[in-house]
């Protein structure tokens, strides 16, 4: 994948102003098709499948006037006498009745029971001071599953109007609607989110010191968010996103947008501090840096589509919106960064630091190690000082992170109503004054509906069936209990003493249904049901709270399988997953804190405590481990590559540390700033999510990746980096750092040097899950050559003919087949290479190397006629046949593997680099040229010119 990014890197600062073009046009062509269709966005959060739901269907059906929105009017005497102001208010029940999109408004003087409709209470206040009215919409203003229409914005006009008229003729009497009917749906982004973006500028400019460097991300980040953006709202006019998704999405995409420009810029930095050319150095920047930004990119995109695992439809649009949004910040990062890079230059660096680079430019092209970063002399006392005692900084960081984590269990998850709307809006006021003079409940009726088609006397059955109800705990008072029209269907509506979100009422809930199956038996009746709005908020709510333990087994699962993946490790995934739950477990206590007990909430302008939306902790498991991986790569596997190199554990911690610290810490402060910049948000939905997040992005990155991880890896020293060898065969090989840009960049400059080649392998090592089946193989085949390898063991031909066609990984050495260095380049050896079984089989004209085992005479005669094509070929036989072709001509190279798999080669062309002025050897097909060899341990990029060794064929032959 690496020598794929880098060529894109390449091709794109190449085509700079090309990339950035098709970019803009991008966001064109998004903005103009949203500004026709509009934003669509629904404010509403259902569930499929629950009772609540399935009653609302019923309730459609059989009591359609039921179904649609409802609104709440308080009503309030400036001299504490409503009854003195019945007039209007029975003017103002009577005009509201009449208008487009009205199905009823109650009487909230009470009214005696008639032939058509069963009595209903008063709703006078106990001081007298105040009467509430329910204004119930038909099905064409909206309803609780659908969202409201755009008869709903004219309705809610003429609710204005009338409130308006009813005040002024009757100047002591206010009216409060309860906003419900006409409420806006609105993306909820404010001025405030700029924050973010000036702390990541400022921190940006100190980390690059130079201003196009810091604009360099900012404008990518720009570009991903705003096409992410414009995409979400293009997509809300064919599907149901609710908006809070997009302002989510943002959030998001803001920060590892910057993130990953960053992480990018700072490699593309490095290589031009060492005189490579900007085109180039946007390339192996995009290779290195670019292949971590894919996997921790591709780890958050598989956690926020893993909210599906929940099966909540609003949260899956959710995860799966967020995760395009990030999916397009890498896209963006791996095209317009690079482009950015070959746009600007060497101006990326800051003045200092372009005076040496000009002495560098000469000697960059032999590098071909990764650049490292700065030595960081306050990174180093860091590393140094947490891995001085490492079990005493393992046990501080678990001890504080544990009790940061402890407030969350004063956690209480739910679907918050107009209760935690803002201060100072229409629908908070109205709820908290009804509140006030009746109790929360009255906000939040039940509905309980039943089938009574069987029963006798209808009526009857349900105020038996309301008094049942009525004497639960939590139940204030039935506001309404009657037939239908037909009197199939029970309609009962309960009032609760406490508000939607209280446990207390999630308990009535449960209740009622568990009395169901007994009633239904008392009283002959069927399909008891509770549902409302108030019912399908508990329903959403503990369809998430339920969703809570799959979706965790899930990410902590796919931490363990990533990590041992990318660091072939046992405990350093075991490690960074309790690091990722020990950062979750702090940011929900900071949550818990701020919410559960009440603590900086007025600081915060927290709308009210107590509750907190249900999604809210599957949106921070998802985000924060993907984040928190995100970290744990740039750190880790600088660690990794420094063991590789020295196998010194400690040498390994410090150095990695310190190469990786600076921009990861940077980069830290940016995303924890753009979260930071959030919490002031007056989406309720939103504040603890970003409250959650700024907290545990900063834990993760300063208190668990950069203390804590560098402890337990000192702490386990060379058992940090134990995998079983039978593990390591099964998984498959990931490259987040680039290291197959060295090998093809190394390939390259052999190439370059001693000719061109189809196939060169170096100590290659191929084995089973039994062992070793080929070690040590040396061997370069050109095109045109021909290449015998006989083995004793049938077991080695097969082996080494799948490892030629890319369908297994070598153990050891390395292996290039067209210029494609396993393990990278899979897909395209698999495109070039054949396996040819008999003398007519058709081979592709694109195909560079064939392979043949065992030929007969005509299979042979197939291969000599391959090779004078061009073709480079290797055939595989035992170890009993001769070293020669069929007509006796020698063979360009010929090589045996014993019964323990070792290789000697006994002849090899000479692949010497050329002397001045000599052009490099390449294969002609015309098996001359040769030189003989016995070494099984020289490389072939080193061969030197040895005294001719006879095969035992031959030299028997010459007895």
């Amino acid at each position: 994948m690496s020598s794929l990014l880098h060529s894109l890197g390449r091709w794109c600062a190449e085509h700079a102003l090309r990339v950035l073009a098709a970019w803009v046009l991008l966001l064109t062509v998004l903005g103009g098709a949203v500004a026709v269709v509009g934003m669509n966005l629904t404010s509403t959060f259902t569930i499929t499948g629950t009772e609540s739901m399935e009653g609302l269907d019923v309730l459609a059906e059989r009591v359609p006037q039921a179904a649609g929105t409802s609104e709440q009017v308080l009503m309030t005497a400036a001299d504490g006498d409503i009854t003195a102001h019945r007039a209007a208010v029975d003017a103002f029940v009577e005009e509201a009745a009449s208008l487009d999109g009205v199905a009823a408004v109650s009487s909230p003087f009470g009214a005696a029971a008639t032939p058509t409709s069963p009595a209903t209470a008063s709703t006078v206040s106990a001081d007298g001071a105040h009467v509430l009215v329910q204004i119930q919409a038909d099905a064409s203003v909206g309803s609780i599953t659908d969202g409201q229409t755009a008869q709903a914005d004219e309705l809610a006009e003429a609710l204005d109007s009338l409130v308006a008229s009813t005040e002024a003729a009757d100047p002591g009497l206010s009216i409060q609607l309860g906003g419900t009917i006409g409420e806006g749906v609105d993306i909820g982004l404010s001025a405030t989110e700029i924050v973010g973006v000036v702390i990541a500028a400022i921190v940006l400019l100190i980390t690059f010191g130079s201003v196009l460097a810091a604009g360099a991300p900012l404008v990518a980040a720009f570009i991903g968010v705003g096409s992410g953006m414009l995409g979400i709202l293009l997509a809300a006019a064919v599907v149901d996103i609710n908006s809070v998704t997009p302002v989510l999405a943002v959030m998001i995409g803001l920060a590892v947008g910057i993130d990953y420009a960053l992480f990018i810029i700072s490699r593309a930095r490095e290589y031009l501090a060492q005189g490579l050319p900007p085109t180039e150095a946007a390339g192996r920047a995009v290779a290195t840096s670019g292949s971590a930004v894919i996997f921790a990119g591709g780890t958050v995109v598989v956690a926020l589509c893993g909210l599906a695992v929940a099966r909540i439809p609003f949260l899956t649009v959710m995860g799966l919106a967020s995760a395009a949004v990030v999916a397009t910040a890498v896209v963006v990062a791996l095209t317009v960064v690079p482009a950015l890079v070959g746009l600007i230059g060497t101006r990326l660096l800051p003045r200092s630091g372009r005076a040496g680079r000009a002495g560098r430019a000469g000697r960059a092209g032999s590098r071909r190690r990764r650049p490292r970063g700065a030595s960081g002399g306050a990174a180093r006392t860091w590393v140094r000082a947490v891995t001085r005692r490492p079990w005493l900084t393992i046990t501080g960081v678990v001890a504080v992170l544990g009790v940061c984590a402890v407030p969350a269990a004063d956690l209480h998850l739910a679907l918050t109503d107009n209760g935690f709307a803002n201060k100072g809006t229409e629908q908070r006021e109205t709820y908290d004054a009804i509140a006030e003079v009746y109790g929360a409940g009255y906000n939040s009726p039940i509905i309980v509906i039943a089938d009574i088609v069987t029963t006798s006397d209808p009526v009857a059955t349900v105020e038996s069936l309301s008094a049942e109800i009525g004497a639960l705990d939590g139940v204030a008072d039935i506001a309404l209990a009657t037939p239908n029209e037909d009197g199939s269907l029970a309609l009962i509506q309960v009032r609760p003493e406490t508000g939607q979100a209280d446990a207390a009422t999630m308990e009535l809930v449960r209740q009622i249904r568990d009395h169901a199956g007994s009633w239904e038996s008392e009283y002959g009746i069927s399909d008891l049901m509770v549902t409302g709005q108030t019912a399908v908020a508990i329903d959403v709510a503990e369809s998430l709270d339920a969703a809570l333990v799959p979706f965790g087994i899930v990410v902590v699962g796919l931490s363990l399988v990533l990590l041992m993946i990318v660091f072939r490790s046992v405990a350093v995934p075991l490690t960074a997953t309790l690091g990722y739950l020990l950062s979750l477990g702090a940011g929900m206590g900071a949550v818990g804190a701020v919410w559960g007990r009440g603590w900086l909430a007025e600081a915060l302008d927290v709308s009210r405590t107590g509750a907190v939306i249900s999604f809210m902790p599957v949106i921070v498991m998802g985000v924060l481990f993907g984040l928190a991986m995100d970290y744990e790569v740039f750190l880790v596997s600088r660690m990794r590559e420094e063991w590789i190199r020295h196998r010194d554990a400690a040498r390994a911690v410090e150095a990695g540390f310190t190469g990786s610290a600076s921009v990861v810490a940077a980069a830290a402060v940016i995303m924890t700033g753009v979260f930071a910049a959030f919490v002031p948000s007056h989406n309720v939905s939103i504040k603890p999510i970003a409250v959650a997040l700024t907290v545990g992005i900063a834990v993760d990155a300063f208190g668990v990746r950069m203390t804590l991880v560098p402890a337990l890896m000192a702490a386990l020293g060379e058992r940090a980096w134990w995998l079983p060898a039978w593990l390591d065969r099964q998984l498959p090989v990931i490259d987040v750092e680039g290291e197959g840009l060295e090998r093809t960049l190394e390939h390259e400059a052999w190439v370059a040097a001693h000719g061109q080649v189809v196939v060169r392998a170096e100590g290659l090592t191929l084995a089973d899950s039994e062992g070793q089946v080929v070690g040590g193989l040396d061997l370069t085949v050109a095109p045109g050559e021909i290449a015998l390898v006989r083995a004793v063991s049938p077991l080695s031909r097969r082996a080494l003919a799948a490892a030629l066609g890319g369908r297994l990984q070598p153990a050891g050495g390395l292996l290039a087949v067209d210029g494609h260095v396993l393990p990278d380049g899979t897909a395209a050896i698999q495109s070039v290479t054949a396996a040819v079984r008999s003398h007519d089989e058709a081979v592709a004209t694109h195909v560079r190397l064939v392979v043949i085992d065992d030929p007969g005479e005509r299979l042979w005669a197939r291969a000599l006629r391959l090779a004078a094509e061009g073709r480079a070929v290797v055939v595989t036989t035992g170890a009993q046949a001769p070293s020669t072709g069929p007509t006796g001509a020698p063979l360009d190279s010929v090589i045996d593997i014993d019964a323990a798999g070792s290789a000697r080669t006994w002849r090899a062309p000479d692949r010497r680099p050329p002397q001045a002025g000599t052009p490099p050897a390449t294969g002609t097909g015309s098996r001359s040229g040769l030189v003989p060899s016995v070494s099984s341990t020289t490389s072939a990029q080193h061969a030197e010119p040895t005294t001719p060794t006879a095969t035992p064929e031959e030299a028997e032959a010459h007895a």
